[in-house]
């Protein structure tokens, strides 16, 4: 893991704490490499003012900023053009429902793990909107004030903080938080990963990936369907 190197900037204007992977956006960090285009802009951008309205100025004509990242776009953009967010359907109350994870109870995971658990009834899976771009997978416990924003209900196999997911928009990220039991990703061939993610890995999602976690828990991230985006948002 890359230690914290105060005043690092991403490539996209953003100021960030972490000197590998941007702490608001999640863009890896490459010191050599130049801004991208409308970067700097990004901390103006971000800062609230009068004018300013869910992202876009009074008036006519002037730029829009991302809701996501606070990039500056032209005013007919359908898509930000530093971190890909669609500014068509886009909105504050909206923006996390543009990605869902399916939550699956798992009996080919489960004969693994040897868990003194019963498995719960497999079916069809549960799907959680994502709202944010730095969650926290995990079980919830009121006692320890442990409040997951993607929670893995019942499978005590599931630390309370477990992993986290993050995003820039576009793709999407898993690493594991220190669980007891590890986090595993597998791919969408029907096969069981055999080793967990190492500490301080920060592994980028492809489109048919699966998180495995807990004694049954398996978690897919995909963009949400115009029907899910319409009832979760």
């Amino acid at each position: 893991m890359v230690e914290s190197t105060p005043g690092a900037t991403c490539p996209a204007g953003h100021a960030s704490a972490a000197a590998d992977h941007c702490d608001v956006c999640g863009r890896p960090i490459d010191p050599a490499a130049p801004p991208l285009p409308g970067a700097a802009g990004v901390a103006a951008a971000n800062a609230p003012t009068s004018s300013t309205v869910l992202g876009v100025a009074d008036a006519p004509g002037s730029a829009m900023s991302c809701p996501h990242c606070g990039a500056p776009n032209p005013p007919d953009a359908a898509a930000c053009q530093i971190c890909g967010r669609d500014l068509a359907t886009d909105s504050t109350s909206a923006a996390g429902a543009l990605w869902v994870v399916e939550r699956w109870v798992d009996p080919a995971w489960y004969q693994v793990q040897e868990s003194p658990d019963p498995l719960p009834a497999p079916g069809p899976p549960a799907v959680l909107a994502l709202r944010g771009s730095d969650l926290v997978v995990g079980r919830t416990s009121p006692s320890r004030d442990a409040r997951p924003d993607v929670d893995c209900p019942g499978d005590t196999g599931v630390s309370r903080r477990q992993s986290r997911l993050t995003t820039d928009g576009r793709r999407w990220w898993v690493e594991d938080l220190g669980s007891a039991n590890g986090t595993f990703v597998g791919t969408g061939d029907g096969s069981l990963p055999g080793e967990p993610l190492a500490d301080g890995e920060r592994h980028e999602l492809g489109p048919a990936d699966r998180v495995y976690v807990g004694a049954w828990s398996r978690l897919v991230v995909r963009p949400a369907t115009d029907e899910e985006r319409a009832t979760l948002g």
